[in-house]
């Protein structure tokens, strides 16, 4: 499974998030196509190679033309989905929170800029890149969040930090003031740290891969002004092998099951089976079972969440052994029949007609299923050495 680690010990901002994530190995056009697609005016992302105290670092600068208008939240939800509209959904309850308002009423400011919006949607691009988006599978743990101190100006004035919106927005999450006396944490950057956030700590048991360095626009002496971002695999998963999903569910109508496996099957799961089984009490269930590659996990899960009643899953890595295979073609009557080939060491070891060839078969012959299968399956048997 992929495994994030945000250090954000110098405090964070959507900048530094941006500039992580093109350190990280993200392509710039992910961030730029993601933005395109939403902003009302054009917008451009352009990368700077920098230095912060001696430290190499990528800043990305948010260009394009000047925006005034200070937009509500009704404003920007119709520009936005995903991780993006949770972000700002985010804001917008903290912001009314501390401002005795509705969401509804809230008047972003400086996170309703046209450079904010980019900065999250941009920044909740790259993550889907990675593999995180919010609801799904990829760990992504935050340390502890340095916010600053002292006060900062603002569009309602001067006021401590962190402001009042960045306390509001890390409420449960591990924060301290940090080493400098300044903004650290923008409402921005909580916003998308709580949003994308999966875990907070230190830096899990992982194998980076890649690590991106972020700056923002400030440079205090004695203190390197970044947020890293460490991208890799957690420690023990297999991220390219099978996983098997399970769960036993003995309260959903029996008349469900084939569409279940069938959404499994649209998810992602290369197979997904019943198992009947006598529960606690005497009770009859079924296990549900999954197979699944691990990049395609999150999706299998959400649809046996989303098409059962389970509440609870188990997942075991599995090893799998798959032959070499390939299809080919019989002709019954002149319809053609679909063979699936399995080799072993380059030698066929199987020969096997997909069923659903065959039926649909029958039903254009108008014989039956089990004479077009037996005459198949003779015919199939011409690829076995």
């Amino acid at each position: 499974m992929t495994a994030i680690w945000v250090d954000a010990s110098a405090g964070a901002s959507g900048d530094m998030l941006l500039g992580a994530l093109v350190g990280a190995g993200v392509p710039l056009t992910v961030l730029q196509d993601a933005i395109d697609a939403v902003t009302p005016e054009p917008v451009t992302l352009r990368v700077e190679e920098v230095r912060r105290n001696g430290l190499a670092a990528t800043r990305v600068h948010v260009e394009g033309t000047e925006s005034r208008h200070h937009r509500a939240w009704r404003d920007l939800r119709p520009l936005l989905e995903g991780t993006a509209l949770a972000v700002f959904e985010r804001l917008a309850v903290a912001e009314a929170a501390v401002h005795g308002t509705t969401p509804e009423d809230v008047h972003f400011h400086e996170v309703g800029a046209l450079d904010a919006i980019a900065d999250v949607v941009g920044v909740c691009a790259g993550f889907a890149h990675l593999g995180a988006r919010h609801g799904h599978g990829t760990s992504v743990t935050v340390s502890p969040v340095a916010v600053g101190s002292g006060t900062v100006r603002t569009a309602h004035g001067t006021l401590p930090v962190p402001p009042p919106a960045v306390a509001e927005l890390l409420r449960g999450v591990p924060s301290y003031a940090g080493p400098v006396a300044m903004e650290a944490c923008t409402p921005t950057g909580a916003a998308l740290l709580t949003t994308l956030a999966t875990a907070y700590g230190p830096q899990p048991a992982m194998t980076v891969e890649a690590i991106g360095v972020g700056a923002g626009g400030r440079d205090p002496e004695g203190h390197a002004n970044v947020l890293r971002l460490f991208v890799g695999a957690s420690a023990g998963s297999t991220p390219d092998g099978p996983l098997l999903l399970e769960c036993n569910v003995d309260d959903l109508d029996p008349r469900v099951w084939p569409n279940v496996i069938a959404a499994l099957l649209e998810a992602g799961a290369s197979d997904a089976w019943l198992t009947p089984i006598l529960m606690k009490k005497g009770r009859p269930a079924h296990t549900l079972s999954a197979l699944v590659d691990a990049d395609r996990a999150a999706d299998v899960r959400a649809a046996i969440f989303r098409q059962t009643s389970t509440i609870g899953l188990r997942e075991q890595p599995l090893t799998k052994h798959a032959l070499e295979r390939e299809m080919v073609q019989v002709q019954v009557d002149g319809r053609a029949v679909a063979v699936k080939i399995a080799r072993h060491d380059g030698a066929v070891v199987n020969a096997q007609p997909e069923y659903d060839d065959v039926a649909r078969a029958a039903v254009e012959l108008g014989r039956p299923v089990a004479d077009v299968l037996a005459e198949a399956t003779a015919l199939a048997r011409k690829f076995l050495p």
